[in-house]
């Protein structure tokens, strides 16, 4: 996991990245920082989700890569959770990781 390159997507207007929250309600969604850090196995993963899912707001999201050494730091400085790996963009089928 620490040697392979993982792809984000990040916000060009705020710099925040696209998490997953919980499902706790509206009240709790809006007031909660944290979430899982998604993350992309290729670029082009990244841009088949954002295109998917988000097409309506694709021209305010870029793309980052992150070697997978970096992500433990990110993690605890952002205060996310922890990681939801995607598997398959499309469907999406995405592996969550809770990190201590």
């Amino acid at each position: 996991m620490f040697a392979q390159i993982y792809y984000l997507l990040r916000s060009r207007t705020d710099g925040s990245y696209l998490v997953a929250r919980p499902d706790k309600g509206k009240a709790d969604r809006e007031t909660t920082k944290t979430g899982y850090l998604l993350l992309f196995r290729e670029d082009f993963d990244a841009l088949s989700y954002l295109n998917k899912y988000g097409s309506d707001v694709s021209d305010r999201f870029a793309v980052e890569s992150i070697p997978g050494s970096q992500l433990k730091p990110l993690v605890n400085r952002w205060g996310f959770t922890g990681l939801g790996i995607v598997r398959d963009p499309l469907l999406p089928a995405v592996d969550f990781f809770a990190i201590d």
